[in-house]
């Protein structure tokens, strides 16, 4: 739960640098970056509201037409800028890109939505969207002439909200199983499938300074994002967090930690943590996204390989989360420039422009076609193809309430890695998202 630009989770918004000491000890410095800051959905339903109500209010250039995002990255601005000029060119229309950074994007959006000054084209995070379209903020994909044709159905839940279809996913992202090729071969080891061939293997691993797994268990929503495989694959819901289901995918956790094969530090670690660490030869294998590819392929020596996160038996799917962002067109009563804004929409997420952006991005294509020419041009990726064929949207059982399911999911990781058990921890959790509170 699962930037960035949105293509990208939590742990890649920018933030103040600042000194902490690390796992091992030592002060180095590190990035501490801000967390998204949640729109309460009445606040969202006023605005938007008021906004639809009174119509478009100003004046716009009638050729051009503009994309927001929270492409402020270097890279990912230039690549969706390259991608506006040859939309741009197929369209006949001038587009504009407005880049916005991740935390300040929806606030942004809804100052727009007040002034009545909402871009044509808005590209949200996929947890975001539905607070947005159930304020009615947003226009139906299919109203203007998008479809969902060789869209996985778990990646057109991704961008729906009350079985309507609002935001087209270019690249999706997920997590896997990262391993250190050298370490495991060194052990004499395979790359283990199940839950107990990785806790067998994670503490094999477990050697000196290196521990033998890593992963993201903060109270932010870079830990939500990786619990999230272990509580679906093990059949638990995020609809009713107080089972045995969910219980059962924390306790696991609990006992790697008992192992001694993740670090205490564990409780703190964001994804980008988790990476450094893996990076550093002090966790044998780690669970982390895509997005991490690039510093991984920087760092010389470094033999790594993907797969799978383990399932708790044999046989069983291993249900990743998926991530990223969603394009959608905002309600601004003004029809027309809606239809154009679904055309800029429908050659964004183009099967080409898909393959390009995913090249580039290393993630992976939304559409069935281009992700099978993708696995073609990035074999080394093909694990991540499968996690994301059987991926579900954090957002697509619970909608706006996601945002209270992660944060009392949060509070119970806390607890329950620090000493409390699972049932207790979840259970107040439980009554934290009935409650609101």
């Amino acid at each position: 739960m699962g930037a960035f630009p949105w293509a990208r989770p939590p742990s890649y918004r920018k933030g103040t640098t600042v000194t902490e000491p690390s796992p091992d000890g030592r002060i180095r410095r590190r990035v501490r970056r801000p967390r998204r800051i949640g729109v309460p959905l009445t606040v969202v339903s006023a605005i938007v509201a008021g906004t639809v109500l009174s119509g478009c209010g100003q004046q716009r250039d009638e050729d051009v037409y503009t994309v927001m995002n929270s492409s402020t990255d270097e890279s990912y601005h230039r690549w969706d800028g390259d991608t506006l000029e040859r939309c741009s060119k197929e369209l006949g229309i001038t587009i504009e890109q407005q880049s916005v950074p991740a935390a300040q994007l929806m606030t942004k959006a809804l100052r727009m939505a007040s002034s009545k000054s909402l871009p044509d084209v808005l590209q949200l995070d996929a947890s975001e969207m539905p607070t947005f379209a159930e304020a009615g903020g947003l226009i139906p994909l299919k109203d203007l002439g998008l479809t969902t044709t060789d869209i996985p159905e778990g990646i057109v839940d991704f961008g729906s909200f009350d079985g309507k279809y609002y935001g087209a996913a270019r690249t999706v992202n997920t997590l896997a199983l990262f391993y250190n090729k050298d370490t495991l071969d060194k052990a004499g080891l395979k790359v283990p499938t199940t839950w107990a061939e990785m806790r067998s293997t994670a503490k094999k691993l477990t050697q000196g300074k290196r521990y033998g797994l890593a992963l993201s268990a903060g109270g932010a929503e870079d830990g939500v994002f990786q619990f999230t495989p272990f509580m679906w694959s093990n059949g638990g819901d995020e609809s009713k967090l107080d089972t045995p289901e969910v219980a059962g995918a924390l306790d696991y956790w609990k006992g790697l930690l008992k192992d001694g094969s993740l670090s205490k530090s564990t409780v703190n670690w964001t994804q980008a943590d988790v990476n450094d660490q893996f990076m550093a030869g002090n966790a044998a294998m780690m669970i982390n996204g895509p997005w991490q590819v690039e510093t991984l392929n920087a760092k010389k020596g470094l033999d790594w390989g993907i797969a799978e996160i383990p399932v708790p038996e044999a046989g069983d799917d291993s249900v990743g989360p998926l991530g990223g962002g969603v394009l959608t067109v905002p309600n601004t009563g003004d029809t027309e420039r809606e239809k154009t804004a679904a055309k800029i929409i429908g050659c964004m997420a183009g099967e080409q422009e898909q393959i390009t952006y995913a090249l580039n991005s290393w993630m992976v294509p939304a559409n069935t076609k281009a992700a099978a020419v993708w696995r073609t041009k990035a074999p080394e990726l093909a694990a991540l193809a499968g996690q994301v064929a059987t991926a579900r949207s954090r957002t697509a059982k619970v909608g706006a309430q996601w945002s209270s399911v992660s944060l009392a999911l949060q509070s119970a990781f806390q607890s329950a890695l620090t000493g409390e058990s699972s049932e207790a921890a979840l259970k107040r959790a439980q009554q934290q998202v009935t409650s609101g509170n």
